[in-house]
């Protein structure tokens, strides 16, 4: 897999045109939704002619189909918004942009990102870039693929609960999920707000530090991001890691649990102090994020009426209109979890499901804080399992969702956490280890990811 710095110094002309040579050749994973060639040709010429300049002058990338984007769709991988051009970037597109970074189109996606595995888009899944019969991962299985498959060295993401870091462990690259607020989801399709993080996926931590440290910071469009504090670290604030002992246990595959601990291995043998913890709450931070996530979508989509934009279906009232747009432009999987947090919002629910799961998230929250109290780093698997067959959890949502339950944790409580390549599984599958430390300390992880990288 290439580095951004393959990149740097060579016509951006013949950069976009490999990348999307690559992406054609590749139609077969079904990764790439749509190209926005026109556009980016003429970014690079006026790159190469010096009137654009940054840090990542002529370095295409590519963002998942939910950031708003110029010069083609925005779909989100849905039937509802097939047709939708975005009249304006989001601050993250717009941000690399004016560092010379050329978006060369648009990563597949679960629609809306609603999925753990890119099968629930509507355009199809998105394959596993090692192994074709297996899925890519998800919502941003899309994203890891086009940089498993050195389509571009970076491309952009979204983490609800895991959407970042678990495709990335199925693809073996590396994927941040920054703590809440460090990037701003201006221009982003929202899905769940107290959770939604905008993060990369790239071949190595070091270019994961550069395009993180470019799209952080303040936003006057978004009032939950946070001022600029990513700033490179060093390894001396790594002084104790935890291990987190309910995460490896005989649940979890044989492959993840062994690769895992090698890892664990390598970080003792590399001079740092690992240590067995407990984070007892584990076990109920799936059953927290299956309430409060889908409340928050409940919300969110209810922009979506086929009137405003979108897919508007053939019908003699309004209220039809409404139900049949709807009906025909979201998946099962949207449809589901619009229906779970219409419910646990309703009146004589609210109180018994989503009041009490928003107590049991701030337990969650101050156990993750007594833990920082005495370890730097937390580490423990990304998912359960490498990646599965496609077709293996489709008719089963609640298997599905426990491919979530390593990495929904950081989520609620709003931390940074990052997969990273550890090994390969003994049926050649890649498997990542995730890596979690306190809000803020973005830029310790990915020092200390960078560190191991040798090592692997």
């Amino acid at each position: 897999m290439s580095s951004i710095s393959d990149f740097i110094g060579v016509s951006a002309r013949t950069n976009v045109e490999q990348a999307i040579a690559k992406a054609r050749a590749s139609e077969s994973f079904n990764a790439v939704l749509s190209l926005t060639e026109t556009r980016a040709l003429e970014r690079a010429d006026l790159v190469d002619r010096g009137e654009i300049t940054g840090s990542l002058a002529g370095v295409p990338f590519i963002a998942k189909d939910n950031f708003l984007t110029l010069g083609g769709t925005t779909t989100a991988a849905s039937k509802l918004l097939e047709n939708f051009e975005a009249p304006l970037q989001a601050t993250a597109i717009e941000k690399l942009e004016a560092e010379g970074a050329i978006c060369i189109g648009k990563a597949n996606l679960d629609a809306f990102a609603h999925g753990g595995s890119t099968e629930n888009s509507a355009y199809g899944p998105t394959k596993n870039a090692v192994d074709t019969e297996r899925v890519a991962g998800g919502s941003s299985g899309g994203s890891a693929a086009v940089v498993a498959l050195d389509i571009v060295p970076f491309a952009l993401g979204t983490d609800t609960g895991g959407s970042i870091r678990q495709p990335a462990s199925f693809n073996g690259v590396v994927g941040i999920k920054p703590t809440y607020g460090t990037v701003s989801r201006y221009g982003v399709v929202a899905m769940a707000s107290s959770t939604d993080t905008i993060g990369v996926l790239t071949s190595n931590a070091h270019d994961a530090a550069l395009v993180m440290d470019i799209m952080s910071g303040q936003d006057a469009k978004d009032m939950t991001t946070l001022d600029d504090f990513f700033t490179p670290a060093t390894l001396d604030g790594v002084k104790k890691i935890g291990v987190i002992k309910e995460a490896m246990t005989d649940d979890v595959d044989a492959d993840v649990r062994a690769t895992t601990q090698a890892y664990i291995e390598k970080l003792r043998s590399a001079g740092h102090t690992v240590e067995e913890v407990s984070l007892s709450m584990l076990k109920y931070a799936l059953a927290i994020y299956y309430i409060v996530v889908p409340a928050e979508i409940s919300s969110n989509l209810g922009r979506y009426d086929g009137i405003r934009y979108g897919k508007r279906a053939e019908a003699s009232t309004l209220t039809e209109v409404y139900g049949a747009s709807r009906d025909q432009g979201f998946m099962t999987e949207n449809k589901r979890r619009i229906m779970i947090g219409s419910y646990v919002l309703s009146s004589g629910y609210f109180d018994a499901y989503y009041l009490k799961a928003q107590k049991a998230r701030t337990l969650l929250i101050n156990e993750f804080n007594a833990l920082f109290a005495s370890y730097d780093v937390l580490i423990a698997p990304v998912a359960p399992t490498p990646a599965f067959k496609i077709g293996a959890n489709a008719t089963d949502p609640i298997k599905m969702y426990l491919e979530d339950i390593m990495t929904v944790p950081a989520s609620l409580a709003g931390l940074p956490a990052i997969s990273v390549p550890a090994g390969v599984g003994h049926d050649g599958l890649p498997i990542g280890v995730q890596l979690i430390a306190r809000q803020r300390d973005d830029a310790l992880l990915l020092a200390l990811a960078e560190s191991m990288e040798g090592n692997n």
